[in-house]
């Protein structure tokens, strides 16, 4: 176990010969430990330092165990709490549990009970942990098969997944809103070695201006006004792991000029403290401006541009690879109506391949939530489509100045993206249906609408390997 995965240990007793037992146990299993003799000195390190596990007598000077447990489980619900008690207070020890306390050890205790116990609870950490971030990754995953097509640029966007998840290298995702950036730097994080450790997603648009240093790199007790207790920055919470940094275009320039000393340094100086925190975090940046105009223009740090540029990663806009519109919409369907087979009209999806999307995939998922909801849930026709689209219908000529495309070019377009995808997946059924966006058996209902032989398609595949 690293520096920062190591479990933190908190002894609370105002006997010191029995903090100090507990803090010989806790550093021979590895914890970092930390000791205090009363509650109020508890919650003071509670603040500084988030345990993952606090053992505590149940009679304190001052509040009692039993408060400092309710005091804990309400600031950090995921801390596990022991009880110790003499022998005449079990039954308190019990009702303690009833409140969410781990377990209760008796007093007075061997070592080896102590060590076990610790034990238990600091593999319950390390269970709900790892829950935690499989939940997040297979989240991340399930939403990926989102990021879906068969045009050339969004396989190269996959490609560069593949490339950079397994590296600490900075990288800088540049697109429109609604192309995905974040869904990409989380697949960037957990889809390499770095999984099991913290993302933090940070939207620099949102930060209010004057609690943003403290929000990024923490603040002491007293820093400023409402700073009742000392605060862990973002930074400080995504040790080890990667930091999303999200529009990072909206910074102002003295957060900027901060933001790129915690980059060099790999530390951060919290509001109101001296003392610089050590950090090791992994940058991933996002923008939907164009960074180097801004630069040049003065309104973003050229030193701070060039740090985040070392990788990009474009993302294209969806009115770039309109091919990838029907798989997407048949992707969504799949999502909002599972097992409903909705369809999807000629003449709503010729209205879907015209209009521009300047909410890229959002708001075409947008629009395929919204028709479903509308809908009469057999097909989406063009009134079930929000008013800006059903005005393509009325349009002879696309935005480029192309003719419409016509209801044969409409599945001529789906047959051949179907085609290319089998090509690439080597006649693999289940695997071309994920990167369609569309269920098995709606791959197998397209197959036969359009007249498609697996066996067709699984020659043309292995001509296909043959000739490369």
């Amino acid at each position: 176990m690293t520096d920062s995965q190591a479990i933190r240990f908190l002894i609370v007793d105002d006997e010191q010969n029995i903090r100090r037992l507990c803090v010989t146990v806790g550093a021979a299993l590895g914890f970092e430990c930390v000791e205090a003799e009363s509650a109020e000195n508890a919650l003071i390190n509670t603040d500084s330092a988030l345990p993952d596990i606090v053992v505590t007598d149940l009679k304190l000077p001052g509040s009692s165990g039993v408060d400092l447990l309710r005091e804990v489980k309400s600031r950090v619900p995921h801390t596990e709490v022991a009880i110790m008690t003499g022998h005449g207070s079990i039954e308190s020890a019990v009702d303690a549990m009833k409140l969410g306390a781990y377990d209760y050890i008796e007093k007075p205790f061997r070592v080896e009970k102590l060590r076990l116990l610790l034990q238990r609870m600091a593999e319950k950490i390390r269970l709900v942990n790892e829950n935690r971030f499989l939940r997040e990754r297979v989240d991340t995953d399930s939403r990926l098969d989102g990021f879906i097509g068969s045009s050339a640029n969004i396989q190269e966007v996959l490609r560069m997944i593949s490339r950079l998840k397994d590296t600490r290298t900075p990288v800088l995702i540049a697109g429109e809103s609604g192309t995905g950036k974040e869904l990409v730097a989380r697949a960037i994080h957990f889809h390499g070695p770095f999984a099991h450790l913290p993302f933090v997603a940070v939207d620099c648009g949102t930060l209010v201006p004057t609690l943003m240093e403290s929000e990024l790199f923490g603040h002491e007790k007293g820093a400023f006004t409402g700073a009742l207790r000392t605060k862990p920055g973002l930074f400080q919470s995504a040790n080890g792991g990667t930091v999303f940094l999200d529009e990072i275009g909206e910074l102002p320039l003295e957060m900027q000029a901060k933001l790129l000393r915690v980059l060099q340094e790999k530390e951060v100086r919290p509001v109101g403290s001296n003392q610089q925190v050590p950090v090791d975090v992994r940058v991933i940046a996002a923008t939907n401006r164009d960074l180097e105009a801004a630069y040049r223009a003065g309104t973003f740090r050229k030193d701070l541009y060039f740090r985040l540029n070392v990788v990009v990663v474009n993302l294209p806009n969806l009115r770039e690879r309109r091919s990838d519109i029907p798989v997407l919409a048949h992707y969504f369907l799949d999502r909002y109506a599972p097992g409903e087979n909705i369809q999807i009209s000629t003449a709503a999806m010729k209205c879907l391949l015209q209009y521009d999307w300047p909410g890229n995939v959002r708001e075409l998922e947008n629009s395929i939530a919204r028709a479903v909801t509308l809908g009469n849930h057999a097909t989406i026709g063009i009134a079930d489509l929000p008013p800006v689209i059903q005005s393509m219908r009325d349009e002879g000529l696309d935005r480029s100045g192309h003719d419409g495309l016509s209801n044969a070019a409409l599945a001529d377009m789906e047959r051949v993206t179907i085609l290319r995808v089998f090509e690439q997946v080597g006649g693999d059924k289940a695997l071309a249906g994920r990167l369609l966006g569309i269920s098995r058996a709606t791959l197998y209902r397209k197959l036969k609408l359009y007249g498609i032989p697996v066996r067709a398609v699984t020659r043309s595949a292995e001509r296909t390997q043959m000739a490369s």
